[in-house]
């Protein structure tokens, strides 16, 4: 296999290899930020669906909720059963606010995990530099 060599200066070549890695790095850019653009957009289109579920399931408990009083109020009249019912479904709303809550302190959002891996490294890399185990 023959190789001809390129006659253009070596000043040349290497422009012309920076002018070409710099384009390929722009249309990378421009390929990452229609992408993105694409994905938010599909983000957005999954909220609104997820808000529009929201609504129509808070329109189907109060459906339910007003079905269990109707049921209820045969056996300990309207007033207690709706109180019953309302209770039950705050305490149910008190619960899922403190679980929700709890989830979002900023310890429980940490990457703990990798902060004590990345710890751990530099620990490890620290002893061995003290050792002197470090290869040449």
């Amino acid at each position: 296999m023959s190789f001809d060599a390129d006659p253009r200066p070596t000043g040349s070549l290497l422009s012309d290899a920076i002018n070409q890695l710099t384009r390929l790095v722009r249309g990378e850019v421009a390929l990452a930020k229609a992408e993105v653009a694409q994905n938010i957009r599909n983000a957005g289109l999954g909220v609104g669906l997820l808000v529009g579920a929201l609504v129509l399931a808070l329109v189907a408990l109060h459906v339910l909720a007003a079905a269990l009083v109707a049921a209820l109020s045969n056996w300990i009249g309207p007033g207690w059963a709706a109180l019953l019912v309302g209770v039950v479904i705050l305490v149910v709303a008190v619960i899922l606010a403190l679980r929700g809550l709890n989830a979002l302190k900023p310890e429980n959002l940490a990457p703990s995990r990798t902060v004590r891996s990345v710890q751990a490294d530099a620990q490890a890399i620290k002893e061995t530099v003290a050792n002197g185990n470090h290869k040449h």
